[in-house]
């Protein structure tokens, strides 16, 4: 299994370069990191059940409602490819289960 996740930044339409993000499960970091110059992270291997990826929007935007964005999903089949994307703005944030 391997999870992925691309944030953008709809203010400047660019991808969020640089935000920390975190994946736990059952109140455990499981993996820590920062997006690229892509707003990607790649390459988490969580396993089945339920997670948590923590987007630190507060850290990346200067004035926003939403000074954290946590996504809970859950992975019923390991063995799968599961992707988080995050469109972000200071007042607004949308994500899907991507492919």
């Amino acid at each position: 299994m391997s999870l992925s996740t691309h944030v953008l930044d709809a203010v400047t339409g660019r991808p969020a370069a640089g935000l920390r993000v975190r994946l736990e499960q059952d109140g455990r970091v499981l993996a820590e990191g920062r997006t690229d110059d892509d707003g990607r992270i790649k390459g988490w291997n969580p396993g089945a059940g339920v997670h948590r990826i923590v987007f630190d929007t507060g850290s990346y935007l200067e004035d926003t409602f939403y000074p954290e964005v946590v996504v809970t999903f859950t992975v019923k089949d390991p063995a799968a490819h599961h992707h988080v994307p995050l469109l972000l703005s200071p007042y607004a944030y949308s994500t899907y289960r991507g492919s």
